[in-house]
């Protein structure tokens, strides 16, 4: 069921219409109260009386719509349509009508506990804004369209958690921690092919919250120590190697001192360790010969 325009007319004119209609009625009674000479006074106090009752009733089709909002008529249980324009309308007063929002609306899931692709258990939560851009498949197509939109975005949250690890083992694949745009771009997709039947539009989805569950958190977090200082380590060794190339190449060029290949070892081994080392280094003066 799609939308469609439904039946009004501005307001205002319609007001000044009951009110002639309303007086016609009241001088109509008034004149019958009074007595009219050359008719009988039952039939203008009749007309006047059926004036003011049909008059009563044409009132109960005015409404008001609201920037943003949308008012969907419904004639003895079929729909009639939807009315976006502002202002003061009237319809058929045996429309029954509800309101529905057009406004940009937010919420932000409850923090869910899910496995991601490796297993791992994690805790995940989004932050979804969306809008009711169909007024009748919001109403028509679904029970509660607002419940809707909570349960069908928590489900394409679990959806999507489950499709990717928590950190990239491999650069070239995504990760739920290091890829934000890719994420947030999959869950919007996965929550609008689950919310678009019942006339929601998803503006944005985001991740809010992200971060490894609480029996194995700790376990995580050595994991990621040990592989920061890995990476730490490989960074030392790699300037180490490079800086006791250029010491090496910077004494043979200068003329310095001649070394063999034993002395070029023992050479390189003390540089390692005062280079790569925690700990400052405690200098030996040797004051004897090189050999």
């Amino acid at each position: 069921m799609n939308e469609h325009q439904g039946f009004s007319v501005a307001g205002i004119p319609f007001v000044g219409f009951c009110l002639v209609l309303a007086a016609i009625g009241v001088w109509l009674v008034v004149g019958a109260i009074h007595g009219q000479p050359d008719a009988p006074p039952v039939v203008p106090l009749f007309g006047g009386v059926l004036l003011i009752a049909i008059d009563a009733f044409l009132l109960k089709g005015f409404f008001q719509v609201a920037p943003n909002e949308g008012q969907v008529l419904q004639l003895f249980g079929k729909y009639a349509g939807s009315v976006r324009t502002e202002g003061l309308r009237w319809t058929n007063p045996f429309c029954s009508r509800r309101r529905i929002s057009l406004r940009v609306r937010n919420f932000e899931s409850g923090k869910l506990k899910v496995n991601d692709s490796d297993g791992n258990p994690i805790e995940i939560a989004a932050v979804v804004v969306w809008q009711v851009i169909d007024t009748a498949e919001a109403v028509f197509c679904v029970d509660d369209y607002e419940n809707f939109v909570h349960i069908q975005s928590e489900s394409a949250l679990r959806q999507m958690a489950q499709s990717y690890p928590y950190d990239a083992h491999d650069d070239g694949k995504p990760s739920l921690r290091s890829h934000g745009e890719v994420i947030n771009s999959h869950l919007r997709d996965e929550i609008q092919a689950r919310l678009g039947k019942a006339g929601v539009q998803v503006v944005e989805a985001r991740i809010s919250h992200l971060a490894y569950a609480q029996e194995i958190a700790q376990a995580m977090l050595q994991r990621q120590q040990a592989g920061a200082i890995i990476a730490a380590r490989t960074r030392i060794v790699e300037g180490a190697v490079s800086m006791v190339g250029m010491a090496l190449e910077q004494l043979r060029a200068q003329g310095v001192v001649e070394l063999d290949q034993e002395r070029k070892a023992t050479m390189v081994s003390n540089l390692l360790v005062v280079l790569c080392g925690e700990r400052g280094t405690q200098p030996v003066l040797n004051t004897g010969t090189l050999y």
